[in-house]
């Protein structure tokens, strides 16, 4: 691939531009508030005051206060930038973005080129720079730096927990993840599916470890967000915000209400599971640890009641993997043309300019399925992936030198 080669040459160059481009697009407009970020900075030290669910974020937008919505856990982790000043708190954090950014496009590449990683390990690690250029301009991760969401750095810890060879490692790292953020315990159905028990059990050791230890510093905070605040959407946003990119969200848009737990909700669910069920087998048979990860994890964003378009950073792994990993053609050629101009154009913006408000449900048909964007190319990526894989096992059943790397040997 000569423009590969000619790309890879300058790539540190087309990083630092795209570094500097981003920042720039970000300080000069709305991220360079980075509204989310500064709900965990300003609120998290309430968690030791016992107030953590009262109070709201003083830079709240004006048709929605915004809480501090993950579990008090969650606010224990980010208590540590708290003791930073505002400034300081905002750039370390995006620095650490854009190495875990880089971190998971690293890791990404070392399992699809398995031994060809310490065999031409100049030409993969210049192909990480160039990918981390390039991802800087996906929406979700744009939107990620924007917002100052911790998107990237959760998706860094679980991806390197889940393909972690120690198990106790794995399921810490997934157990924790979940303390902090409850979507990610999802990746529990891959230590199923590849039946390490083992992490499967210490996931759980770690996320109720994370439960208690909230428990231990205020039981009354504790209780209140287990038994009463959980599960309610409607305090983490508006379900059919365009930013919203769960099933969920895109029913309501089309059925013009909150669809919540009701039958479209659950047949589309269904729908779901059975085929990250095939598309989960399919790589798990192959060998496959990348996309099984990914499939997961497009799992808990799709029945996530609320699953923000910066959620989607997970498209990232996929869409290196469709460019290097030897799938069928048409497989390959349909995701990259159905998801490139999805993830490259801000079509969650081109949404939100024509919602009356946030909070507003109902649409016209053309915008509700313009709002299926993200849900909708997963469904399709599930189907694409369980067909795809399972035909490259028919046909390569003999030669298995240049697969994927094999599930858990990645150290």
């Amino acid at each position: 691939m000569k423009l590969e080669q000619r790309l890879l040459a300058v790539a540190p160059w087309l990083l630092a531009i795209s570094a500097v481009a981003r920042t720039w697009v970000i300080v000069t407009g709305f991220g360079n508030e980075s509204i989310d970020l500064y709900v965990y900075w300003s609120l998290a030290p309430h968690v030791l005051e016992g107030d953590l669910y009262q109070v709201t974020s003083p830079h709240s937008p004006p048709d929605f206060p915004l809480p501090f919505t993950y579990p008090p856990f969650g606010a224990l982790v980010f208590l540590p930038m708290t003791w930073m000043f505002w400034g300081l708190a905002q750039w370390s954090f995006r620095l650490l973005s854009v190495l875990c950014l880089y971190w998971i496009v690293r890791v990404t590449l070392r399992l699809i080129a398995g031994e060809r990683w310490t065999t031409d390990a100049r030409l993969w690690r210049q192909r990480a720079i160039l990918w981390t250029a390039v991802l800087l301009w996906m929406m979700p991760v744009f939107h990620t730096f924007e917002f100052g969401q911790i998107n990237l750095v959760l998706a860094a810890v679980v991806l390197a927990a889940m393909v972690a060879r120690d198990q106790r490692v794995a399921g810490a790292g997934i157990g924790l993840t979940a303390g902090v953020k409850l979507v990610p315990a999802i990746s529990g159905l891959y230590f199923l599916a590849t039946r390490r028990w083992a992490a499967a059990v210490w996931s759980i050791v770690a996320f109720a470890a994370s439960v208690g230890l909230g428990f231990l510093v205020d039981f009354n905070q504790a209780k209140q967000y287990w038994f009463v605040l959980f599960g309610d959407p409607d305090r983490v946003g508006p379900v059919a915000t365009a930013h919203n990119q769960s099933l969920r969200g895109a029913l309501s848009r089309t059925f013009g209400y909150d669809v919540g737990p009701s039958w479209p909700w659950l047949i589309a669910a269904v729908a779901a599971v059975v085929l990250a069920g095939f598309a989960l087998r399919a790589a798990v048979r192959a060998g496959d640890a990348l996309i099984g990860v990914v499939t997961v994890q497009f799992l808990g964003l799709l029945l996530s009641p609320i699953s923000w378009d910066h959620h989607w950073v997970w498209v990232a792994p996929l869409l290196i993997w469709l460019v290097y990993t030897r799938i069928a053609t048409w497989a390959r050629i349909t995701l990259l043309v159905l998801w490139c101009p999805v993830m490259f154009w801000d079509v969650i913006a081109f949404q939100l300019r024509r919602q009356p408000t946030i909070w507003t449900i109902s649409r016209p048909g053309w915008l509700s399925a313009v709002g299926w964007a993200y849900p909708a190319l997963a469904l399709v990526t599930l189907v694409v992936i369980a067909v795809a894989l399972a035909g490259t096992m028919r046909i390569r059943s003999t030669d298995l030198k240049d697969t994927v790397r094999p599930m858990n040997t990645v150290g």
